[in-house]
């Protein structure tokens, strides 16, 4: 998946990626589709306390498991391990998008930011599933 614009097919199958994760058990603190105004492109963030506490490729590898498992079971999602920044729940950007919207740990919304500036940051565009602070 590069491109552009995301569509409905694409929130809907972020969202389905993180309820997949939820039930593995896998920790996702926040998670986001952002646009990347330099790469022209969007990346779907998670932000994962197993970031902090294990290491990211340990996250990557576990999302790597769910993405493969939903692919042999036929739901498969259009996007890959390549479209997917996996952060901590610490990170500056989980910091400001906190102090706009935050859900709750089980949670699943589907709130667009977009051309807003939040303290120093500006974020041109992101779609929010959760956001925990």
């Amino acid at each position: 998946m590069d491109k552009t614009t995301l569509v409905e097919k694409d929130f809907a199958e972020g969202a389905i990626l993180i309820k997949e994760l939820d039930k593995a058990h896998i920790n996702v603190h926040s998670a986001f589709w952002l646009y990347n105004t330099e790469e022209d492109n969007w990346r779907l963030v998670i932000a994962s306390k197993v970031a902090d506490f294990s290491s990211p490729r340990r996250a990557y590898s576990q999302i790597k498991r769910v993405l493969k498992r939903l692919e042999s079971i036929g739901d498969s999602i259009d996007f890959s391990l390549e479209n997917i920044s996996v952060i901590s729940p610490n990170h500056q950007l989980i910091k400001i998008l906190s102090t706009v919207v935050t859900t709750g740990p089980d949670q699943i919304s589907g709130m667009r930011v977009t051309r807003n500036r939040i303290g120093n940051s500006y974020i041109e565009d992101a779609f929010i599933y959760r956001i925990q602070d």
